[in-house]
């Protein structure tokens, strides 16, 4: 005996439904859930530039290295083998690295260095960040090739908050030294008290351009379609100095910085510091031809050395010969247009919305000002250093010059092993002075000191350029956090007038902030990711010198307020 079972077709529709929307959910939970794992070997590897060839270091013989790509939400486990002759260790630059501080990477800070032969797990759960962030070396200067763009896409099923892109299209710029090993660059400044060797060309992906000899044939290319549009993922890897950026003829709309959306602007040009990371849309809606993309410095120390050339890319459009005529080169502002950089990055504003909050700190209860500084010590013996004045170079925050400790931060503090650091940072500069005057005297101590805030307290931190020795825009990046830039100006800051001109609407959220030339800074955060974080300036040779602090941010009440347990392959010291 046959038996049917009858069922309305609207049911059935409404089953398939339910089924299909399971399923996406299902896709959706396991996409969330995507461990994406890497290794990444580091070596050596020969590559030629301004008609020389010399050995440098790599990840997987690549330079610049690999994009680590992944979606908002997912890990990434990446194991670092190290197959070189120097020490290395990682960081993941904008990600939180969220109660996982051993994962963070600065040498002596959050662990002791990967030693040669040796290798190191580190693992990256992203949870706000969302754009273009990167990663690089945090060991004396390696950072200078190994390095290379981390992109994160948003969740599936969510899309970005501004025009589809045709393709995306990472732009690496980096740094050249054509004969210097550059790991023996700060090694060589050291022992003469002078600043360290000058770049000889800046590169975009890589390549020095069109204007440098023997580099014009491996220019970087970008192939458009007129008509389309495209995102450029954009980050300064340079290591000593800040850039203005263009490309000739094009508008740009700025869509994002340091992983962070902002309020679309757009520009002729941008002004980009080292540490920094932008996206970018380029409408390809010129005439057909080519364009040189270029980037040069932007350099406001008085008197100081730095590289003056020009590095370029072309934007090709499809269908036109390279052979058809020389590219026209874009407006870049002079080298120490400081009004043009304060043009660019007052523009900057969160994209504030329901579905993206912007959440301010209003009520403070940690107020710290640091004084960032460019300093002179004497020499230890008979003989003048090459510093100014036969003097040596430092740098310092509120007069500290901070010292690596022989064994790191982060186990000292979690191990409670005595000795390696002290806890009376100063949150204020010891003297009180006009920090933007003339002939300042700042006497510097050497020193590992750190400042402990308090889980879940609101600080308020305002960093104060000085004309000590030579005023400059310093580019001052927070490890584990991101922050909101409230204020800035020229000038002393004024604790009675200044915080009256805050934005506290929809300031930018950034992870890097470059500090005005003669100018202050004010950031707002909420220390709630425990553990300890670097606070230094991106440009290498001020943080060689000691331009770095530390903040340890104690556990919270719960256990997912608590730094997690340190790994087992943890390097040792």
């Amino acid at each position: 005996m046959e038996f049917k079972l009858n069922i309305p077709n609207t049911i059935v529709k409404t089953l398939e439904t339910i089924v299909f929307f399971l399923f996406v959910l299902l896709t959706f939970q396991i996409a969330e859930a995507k461990i994406h794992h890497h290794t990444f070997k580091i070596k050596s590897k020969a590559y030629t530039r301004l008609c020389n060839t010399k050995k440098i270091l790599t990840v997987n013989g690549e330079f610049p290295g690999p994009t680590l790509k992944a979606y908002r939400g997912d890990k990434l486990v990446v194991n670092v083998i190290n197959n070189a002759n120097y020490n290395i260790t990682l960081h993941w630059h904008g990600a939180r690295q969220v109660r996982n501080p051993w994962s963070d990477g600065p040498e002596y800070v959050t662990q002791c260095p990967i030693r040669p032969g040796e290798s190191y797990v580190y693992k990256i759960d992203l949870t706000v960040e969302e754009g273009t962030i990167w990663w690089h070396a945090h060991s004396q200067w390696a950072r200078a090739t190994v390095h290379g763009a981390f992109i994160v896409y948003p969740k599936l099923g969510s899309s970005y908050p501004c025009p589809k892109p045709h393709r995306e299209i990472p732009l690496i710029l980096g740094e050249w030294w054509k004969k210097e090993n550059i790991m023996h660059i700060p090694e060589k400044a050291n022992k003469t008290g002078g600043e360290p060797a000058i770049s000889n060309a800046y590169t975009i992906n890589g390549q020095p351009g069109y204007l440098y000899p023997c580099s014009k044939p491996e220019t970087f290319k970008i192939t458009v379609v007129r008509g389309r549009r495209y995102l450029l993922r954009i980050i300064n890897a340079v290591m000593d100095e800040e850039l203005f950026f263009a490309i000739a003829n094009h508008t740009l709309t700025v869509v994002a910085k340091d992983g962070l959306y902002l309020k679309h602007f757009k520009t002729n040009y941008l002004m980009i510091t080292p540490g920094q990371s932008m996206d970018v849309l380029l409408h390809a809606n010129q005439r057909s031809n080519n364009y040189f993309v270029a980037a040069r410095a932007y350099s406001s120390a008085v008197g100081a050395g730095f590289d003056k050339t020009t590095t370029t890319a072309i934007l090709k459009y499809k269908g036109v010969s390279l052979n058809r005529s020389k590219p026209v080169l874009p407006y870049l502002p002079p080298y120490n247009r400081t009004e043009a950089s304060t043009r660019f990055t007052n523009q900057f504003r969160s994209l504030r919305s329901d579905h993206r909050p912007v959440n301010v700190p209003v009520k403070i209860d940690t107020r710290l000002l640091y004084a960032i500084s460019v300093n002179l010590m004497n020499c230890s013996d008979d003989k003048p250093c090459k510093g100014p004045f036969g003097k040596r170079f430092s740098s310092s925050i509120n007069n500290i010059s901070f010292v690596n400790p022989s064994v790191d931060i982060l186990r000292a503090y979690y191990r409670h092993i005595g000795g390696v650091f002290q806890e009376d940072f100063p949150r204020n500069p010891p003297t009180k002075f006009n920090y933007t005057g003339e002939n300042l005297p700042f006497p510097t101590r050497f020193g590992t000191k750190v400042v402990v805030l308090d889980y879940n307290s609101s600080v308020e931190l305002i960093l104060q350029g000085t004309n000590v020795l030579a005023s400059d825009n310093h580019p001052i990046h927070l490890h584990g956090y991101s922050f909101y830039v409230v204020g800035s100006g020229f000038g002393n800051f004024d604790r009675r007038k200044d915080p009256l001109k805050y934005n506290l609407v929809d300031p930018p959220e950034e992870t890097t902030v470059g500090v005005p030339r003669n100018g202050w800074t004010a950031v707002r955060f909420v220390a709630n990711n425990p553990g300890v974080w670097l606070l230094h300036c991106h440009i290498e040779r001020h943080a060689t010198w000691g331009m770095n602090t530390v903040f340890i941010v104690k556990d919270g009440p719960t256990k997912s307020s608590r730094i997690v347990k340190p790994p087992p392959d943890l390097p040792s010291c």
